[in-house]
């Protein structure tokens, strides 16, 4: 359940209403994939059960999924390549190349039905009372299907990508030249230096002090961060890139003991958990955007 990777999207201001989200979400569940389908997308209850929205002190857990056909194009191109070999010979003379794409289209309908299904799911916490929407992905392509889903629910949501006054690459760039980062951030030993212009030099770091003359050197050669470990209040480590991508996102012990022992059950560690998380998360968040100069404000 903690969340690994964060893509932070503001939220618009509408106030929107638990009852109507969780109905929406039900309208739209993830549903099997047909017989000529290669794909569905919908919503799914996080804890299982009939509750699409998962609610705990006014935090909000929601859970988007995929099913997905397995069909590998090499087995559709063995198959097809085999019965035009047969016709070839049955009509004694090579496949045309409108043959052969009737052939292949023809293998795909027979095989399709056939074809195993994998799922896979995303999780989305929304802050509906500072307005926070984040997913735990580091892929864009993943958060656009959700959002494009979430859209799709005609609740008037209007999720926008965060940004900060300040580009989390000069930023990082300034701590490292300077050694110094705003408070409560501490940076660790992991870090990208990326070169402008046509070289694209790249530098990476891992485990490796920062403080050294090496790192100032190539800044000054004109590499900026791309990538920065940092740690927050000693709580939870992380990886910050230069598109505000938040990765690898890891819960320090010093903070998941603070569960441990107290829950009675498998769903009040999972209650006790969320809790954590998403208070923790709120004010990193916070914090991240005060490091980055604040929040630029959009029309």
């Amino acid at each position: 359940m903690w969340f690994k990777n964060l893509l932070v999207y503001r939220l618009n201001e509408t106030k929107i209403k638990a009852d109507d989200l969780e109905a929406a979400l039900r309208d739209n569940a993830l549903q099997p994939c047909g017989g000529f389908e290669m794909e569905t997308r919908g919503w799914l209850a996080p804890r299982g059960g009939d509750q699409f929205l998962h609610a705990l002190q006014r935090q909000w857990l929601i859970t988007f999924g995929a099913n997905q056909k397995l069909l590998p194009g090499s087995i559709v191109t063995q198959e097809a390549k085999e019965r035009a070999e047969k016709l070839a010979e049955k009509q004694e003379h090579p496949v045309g190349r409108k043959q052969m794409r009737d052939i292949r289209e023809r293998v795909l309908e027979e095989l399709m039905p056939k074809a195993l299904s994998r799922r896979r799911s995303l999780n989305t916490w929304i802050d509906p009372v500072n307005h926070w929407l984040v997913i735990d992905t580091a892929a864009d392509k993943k958060a656009d299907e959700l959002l494009e889903s979430l859209l799709g629910l005609d609740l008037e949501l209007a999720p926008k990508r965060l940004e900060c006054q300040q580009s989390p690459s000069a930023q990082m760039t300034l701590w490292l030249n300077s050694g110094t980062v705003p408070a409560p951030f501490t940076i660790d030993q992991d870090l990208e230096l990326k070169a402008a212009g046509d070289s694209r030099a790249v530098v990476r770091y891992v485990n490796h002090p920062l403080e050294g003359r090496e790192i100032r050197e190539h800044i000054a050669g004109g590499k900026t961060a791309t990538r920065l470990g940092m740690t927050w209040k000693n709580r939870v480590s992380f990886v910050l890139t230069d598109q505000f991508q938040i990765k690898r996102v890891a819960f320090l012990d010093i903070l998941k003991g603070e569960t441990e022992s107290q829950a009675e059950d498998a769903d009040e560690q999972f209650d006790i958990d969320f809790a954590l998380m998403t208070g923790e998360l709120a004010a990193l968040l916070d914090d991240l955007v005060k490091a980055l100069g604040g929040e630029k404000k959009t029309g």
